[in-house]
């Protein structure tokens, strides 16, 4: 199995680049991305009171880092 830094994770960090949770959803890992999904549209809404411009990035950083370490089951 490829382990991290494999072509498949650099293409699940891209995607999460764009949209949270779908690098996560490009590895087959569906509870991962809907939960990067909704957090990441909780922040968002939370951008009404200010808090999200703080939470977002983190978020989204956060989904792009977990895309590409990703190592898969053995």
């Amino acid at each position: 199995m490829a382990g991290q830094g494999s072509g498949g994770n650099v293409l699940a960090a891209i995607c999460s680049f764009f949209i949270p949770g779908l690098g996560q959803l490009v590895q087959g890992r569906i509870l991962a991305a809907i939960l990067f999904f909704i957090f990441a549209g909780i922040s968002v809404a939370l951008f009404i009171l200010l808090v999200g411009y703080v939470l977002y990035p983190i978020i989204w950083l956060w989904g792009i880092i977990d895309a590409a370490r990703y190592k898969g089951s053995l």
